[in-house]
């Protein structure tokens, strides 16, 4: 069975810092393109940041561009989001997903996806 699992959330305060990871079971997470997304009470579920297969392209949400980094760890099979300097409005629920290839800016999408974690919850708070 193909799963993603994420980790690392919580409660933090306002410019605090968080390091959210990705790992899968069943398969490995080398080939694809990973995303991450996030879905506060009330609202759509929006991409926060996607990364290639090569770790080549990129790409982030203009609200965390500057503030979060995508990363590829190939040696754990992980892939990890830093989100430094925090805001209150990045509380959601955070997921990671995988599809087998870049497209661009449509990987910014959720429909793009095929497999998905079951999320992590980042609270952001004084």
């Amino acid at each position: 069975q193909l799963q993603l699992v994420e980790s690392g959330g919580g409660l933090v305060q306002p410019g605090g810092s968080l390091r959210l990871s990705c790992a899968a079971s069943g398969f490995t997470l080398d080939y694809y393109a990973i995303g991450w997304f996030r879905q506060a009470p009330g609202k759509e579920r929006e991409g926060v940041s996607c990364i290639s297969s090569s770790s080549g392209s990129t790409n982030y949400a203009d609200s965390v561009r500057g503030r979060f980094t995508i990363s590829k760890d190939n040696s754990k099979h992980t892939v990890n989001l830093q989100m430094d300097d925090l805001r209150p409005d990045d509380t959601a629920v955070y997921f990671c997903a995988a599809a087998r290839a870049w497209g661009g800016a449509q990987t910014h999408q959720a429909a793009w996806y095929t497999y998905w974690g079951q999320g992590t919850q980042v609270t952001v708070s004084s």
